[in-house]
């Protein structure tokens, strides 16, 4: 049966910013036996000033917990971010329209991103852009497993993620609340930078290639491209998603 009280990152990044951001979610260290390397040794420090419980294992029982990946000889065991539906979302707008942060809401909706690694790449760069919560729908994406942790390198234990049972219906509520919804395609007759993204705004990218599906794209209050200069007709959805975040945060002063 699944522990839902616990999840599990890794990677020696990974494990020092969720200490750095919130150590009060850490909960338990496994560092391999065999890493005595100066990184390894000052996320020990770190943990153990932290007050968590730090224990030596094989890289075999690392691998036993988080399967065959890259872990670096660190495993951290972690209290998981509440997981939202649309209902947290909505409940969450008003905060994220608070006159104390300054920013307008800017969310990040993916449609069709089922590769792990791209959905932690989007969140890593969500992260770095301020973003208030990612929007993924409940089929056809990726889930925040441990290979989009890692490639997050920390992000997702800090940006809220949002799994949708009906994505339209979700948009749909979010622009009745006043949440202009953006959709990226790269036929869109204008370009990011000729759109006024000056609102509180959801941005949606669709898969690389595949783009948003029918429905969503006619859910999109307005559709932007990314003007291209070479041979690639598409960029990878998380370079994508920094293009438009970024200029997104630039045009609203952030």
């Amino acid at each position: 049966m699944a522990d839902h009280t616990r999840t599990f990152v890794y990677g020696i990044h990974a494990i020092g910013a969720v200490l750095e951001r919130v150590p009060e979610r850490l909960l338990e260290l496994w560092i391999a036996e065999a890493r005595d390397d100066e990184r390894v040794r000052a996320l020990r420090r770190r943990a153990e000033a932290a007050g968590i419980a730090v224990q030596s294992a094989t890289p075999e029982a690392l691998s036993k917990r988080v399967g065959d990946v890259v872990h670096q000889g660190a495993v951290a065991a972690v209290r998981p971010l509440k997981p939202w539906d649309e209902h947290e979302l909505v409940a969450s707008l008003s905060q994220m329209a608070a006159p104390e942060t300054g920013r307008a809401p800017l969310l990040l909706v993916l449609d069709g991103v089922t590769d792990p690694h791209n959905l932690g790449a989007c969140l890593r760069t969500a992260d770095a852009a301020g973003v208030h919560a990612v929007i993924i729908p409940k089929d056809r994406s990726a889930t925040v497993d441990g290979i989009a942790r890692k490639v997050a390198a920390g992000a997702a234990e800090f940006v809220p993620v949002a799994t949708v049972t009906n994505l339209v219906r979700s948009l749909t509520l979010l622009k009745e609340r006043g949440i202009w919804v953006a959709g990226t395609d790269g036929e869109a007759p204008q370009t990011l930078y000729e759109a006024d993204l000056k609102r509180p705004l959801a941005l949606v990218l669709g898969a690389e290639g595949a783009g948003m599906r029918r429905l969503t794209r006619e859910c999109c209050d307005f559709v932007i491209r990314i003007p291209m200069s070479g041979q690639v007709e598409s960029l990878n959805v998380s370079v994508a998603a920094g293009v438009a975040l970024f200029e997104a945060r630039r045009q609203q002063g952030g």
